[in-house]
């Protein structure tokens, strides 16, 4: 897992290795994050095949439309989670938590994969999937930052960089191994079989991933001493985090703006270049897939050059550059892969500068009596209001001829994030890190 040591604090330019607990515990909640958005990314890649199969298929657009909007329901439902679960972590544990939250990801996921079709049973095979992707919206609802909390707290202080990077590594992880199992299915099955059954294969394979992870956090540490659990109930969760009102609602800016920015370059430019301006498939997905790669790779640096800094000054910094930089999406405006190109990977430093941190950023707001509750809503909020809308806010600006709005939008969303987090920081203080 990269470099696996931790600095001490009193020896000066010593370092010291993690120890064999704290470096499984990552592995298992690292893995976790994979899970989450394999799981997503295969659902939205195989929504075609899967329309059909849970609603009325004479017209096929108007079926996956409405598997679209089942995933869209999962981003409903991700506040609810961070509430639920988030309150749960603060009362019980991380560790029961994480365990839970995994499990509930693993065991849907099954189901799905081997669920009776609407040509079977009828319009209760649609019901059966909305029911999977409400439980997979609750579990991702505190999936992602409560794992990263867990994490910061497992490691010495001052690794704070060290955590961004592995974390945000499994998550583009997850985003990479969904494209790669959707395409090595597909060309091992043809395109007849897909449709039929072999959409099935990825949800088995993220299945049986998610079991192995659960196995994996068995052994979770726990990072909250008992006195704490003994002291910790639902009221004193949740006035902590009315004390720290300002702190979530940063931490909702925070993850909106970054998820925005995400999804413009992961989702808005590509779909720009195939449908827009008729780019060649082929070389669009071999982009999309190097733009993966850049992430996967570039989050493990961003975290290494991070570690041991300030990751307060590096969010600032890092945030204040996504201004001018979503805005090179304006320089796409005709044909031409290599414009593309340019603007992809261009914008990819960015990205991925903002993608690494921003969790970790978000985990140092709250104390941690409060801090499962309250980086979970402002996470859920944040990615059900501005991640989850964006793709759908991106395609109705083009088609009015307005898409200079949605990098004005973007823009918008990281200037309100770095002045949220400056005010909750002045006013609250920050927890993790410095």
């Amino acid at each position: 897992m990269t470099d696996t040591v931790v600095k001490n604090g009193s020896e000066s330019g010593r370092k010291s290795r993690l120890s064999p607990e704290i470096r499984r515990g990552l592995l298992g909640l690292g893995l976790g994050n994979t899970l989450e958005w394999y799981d997503w990314m295969v659902f939205g890649l195989l929504s075609a095949f899967i329309g059909p199969k849970f609603f009325p298929s004479q017209d096929p657009t108007a079926a996956t439309l409405n598997a679209l909007a089942v995933f869209a329901v999962g981003f409903a439902f991700r506040p609810l989670g961070g509430v639920l679960l988030g309150t749960f972590a603060d009362r019980i544990g991380r560790r029961k938590v994480m365990l839970w939250s995994i499990m509930m990801m693993a065991i849907t996921t099954l189901v799905i994969a081997f669920s009776p079709t609407y040509q079977q049973i009828g319009g209760a095979a649609g019901m059966i999937l909305l029911a999977c992707r409400v439980i997979q919206g609750i579990s991702t609802g505190v999936e992602a930052p409560l794992s990263t909390s867990h994490a910061v707290e497992l490691v010495p202080e001052g690794r704070e960089g060290f955590v961004a990077g592995i974390i945000s590594f499994f998550v583009n992880f997850g985003i990479l191994f969904a494209s790669l199992v959707s395409y090595l299915t597909s060309l091992v099955l043809s395109g007849a079989v897909m449709a039929d059954w072999g959409w099935r294969v990825p949800f088995v394979v993220g299945a049986v991933f998610g079991f192995v992870v659960v196995y994996l956090r068995r052994t979770l540490p726990e990072t909250m001493k008992p006195e704490e659990l003994a002291e910790s109930t639902s009221k004193s969760v949740w006035s902590g985090v009315g004390k720290h009102w300002l702190s979530v609602l940063a931490i909702t800016f925070v993850v909106g703006a970054a998820q925005a920015y995400n999804y413009a370059w992961n989702t808005g430019l590509p779909t720009a270049a195939r449908s827009g301006f008729k780019e060649d498939a082929t070389a669009v997905f071999a982009l999309t897939t190097i733009l993966g790669v850049v992430l996967v790779i570039g989050s493990l640096v961003v975290g290494r050059l991070s570690d041991g800094k300030s990751i307060s000054k590096w969010f600032l910094i890092t945030r204040a550059l996504a201004i001018p930089s979503v805005f090179l999406m304006l320089m796409y405006v005709r044909p031409g892969i290599a414009g593309f190109a340019a603007v992809l990977l261009g914008g990819s430093v960015v990205l991925v500068l903002n993608m690494t941190l921003y969790n970790v950023v978000t985990s140092s707001l709250m104390p941690k009596s409060c801090r499962g509750a309250g980086t979970a809503l402002g996470y859920g909020i944040g990615v059900a209001l501005f991640g989850g809308t964006a793709s759908y806010l991106l395609v109705w600006l083009q088609s009015l001829h307005m898409s200079w709005m949605f990098p004005v939008y973007v823009a918008v969303l990281s200037l309100l994030s770095i002045l949220l987090y400056v005010l909750a920081r002045r006013k609250n203080g920050i927890f993790i890190g410095k």
